[in-house]
């Protein structure tokens, strides 16, 4: 369980500083594709190996159905983002709050408007058949090629 203090627990204030820490090294090594797909693979690689599976899959789903979209981690985690440098899609690994499932996300700047109600996060426990084709069609839709 996080442990809470006033105002953000432990672990929100490391993904905090973690973020503050990544705009840093953005800074330094500008915003290329080379330098994105390395903070994600080294961010994917530091997960446990539950989370390091999905994070791989997700990694290689965005890779295949919108490979426009650039990698860059984000809070920690493994995020794409679109050509204005807007997150589209992100991998939360389910240990970095210690919840119990994994979330796939998708912020403001993915185009799933669907009327007056859509999804912009589901858990993930597994990648299945199934699932990784329900995962690409929301990131082709998202990413803006559906």
């Amino acid at each position: 369980m996080a442990e809470k203090t006033a105002g953000l627990s432990q672990e929100e204030r490391e993904a905090v500083k973690q973020r503050a820490a990544e705009l840093r090294a953005e800074e330094k090594a500008g915003k290329s594709r080379a330098a994105g797909e390395k903070a994600v693979r080294e961010a994917i690689a530091a997960m446990p190996d539950h989370d390091r599976v999905l994070a791989e899959g997700i990694d290689r789903i965005v890779s295949e159905v919108a490979p426009h979209l650039m990698p860059k981690t984000w809070y920690g985690f493994p995020a794409y983002t679109d050509a204005a440098g807007k997150v589209v899609v992100f991998f939360k690994a389910a240990s970095k709050f210690t919840t119990r499932y994994a979330t796939l996300g998708f912020e403001e700047a993915a185009q799933l408007d669907d009327g007056d109600l859509w999804v912009t996060s589901f858990a993930l426990i597994a990648l299945t058949p199934e699932t990784e084709r329900a995962i690409a069609e929301h990131i082709r839709r998202a990413a803006g090629n559906a």
